[in-house]
């Protein structure tokens, strides 16, 4: 699993860090392989009197994302109910998925073409217009060797299809050079 970790107007204390390290092997250790991204952000924000936290997860999974966000006055609590949510997510992901049927293919066979038709840099997303006409989510932790900031509209793509709980979702998405 990828982990990535990131500060928002504060510095990542080493305790948190800590924390996180050993809430990523738990989660690696109960659902093995299945979160390949992880993004955890720690933000100190202006809307609580003394100040206060907002921890937000971003989990890439097959065919899918999970997000899990908490706010609260100290950071430390607030990792350990975001993790341990965000573990009960996955479980009903996979509960879900095998009642479908769906657990686990991977991703669907084959890498389509397509281009980018909107992105929304600030939300971490975008969609991309495939030759069919159709719009397909994608997440930015589904990028492959590129950032947000570095894809534009109508950028050619080459991306791994699969199906999201609202439709047509990108495994990995590829930049066409």
């Amino acid at each position: 699993m990828e982990l990535q970790v990131e500060g928002r107007n504060l510095e990542i204390r080493k305790a948190w860090q800590e924390k996180i390290e050993e809430e990523k092997v738990r989660l690696d250790r109960h659902h093995p392989g299945l979160v390949h991204h992880l993004r955890v952000s720690i933000e100190e924000t202006s809307q609580h009197k003394e100040g206060g936290h907002e921890v937000r997860l971003v989990a890439s999974v097959p065919n899918d994302t999970v997000v899990v966000k908490r706010k609260g006055e100290t950071v430390r609590p607030l990792l350990v109910e975001a993790f341990d949510t965000l573990g009960l997510q996955l479980k009903e992901l996979q509960r879900k998925r095998r009642q479908n049927g769906k657990e686990p293919e991977g991703v669907a066979p084959g890498p389509l073409s397509g281009t980018i038709k909107k992105l929304f840099p600030f939300e971490s997303y975008g969609f991309i217009a495939t030759m069919g006409g159709q719009d397909v989510y994608f997440h930015e932790n589904a990028l492959k060797d590129v950032t947000m900031a570095q894809l534009a509209e109508g950028d050619e793509v080459r991306f791994g299809a699969g199906e999201g709980d609202k439709g047509p979702t990108a495994a990995w998405v590829k930049l066409v050079k």
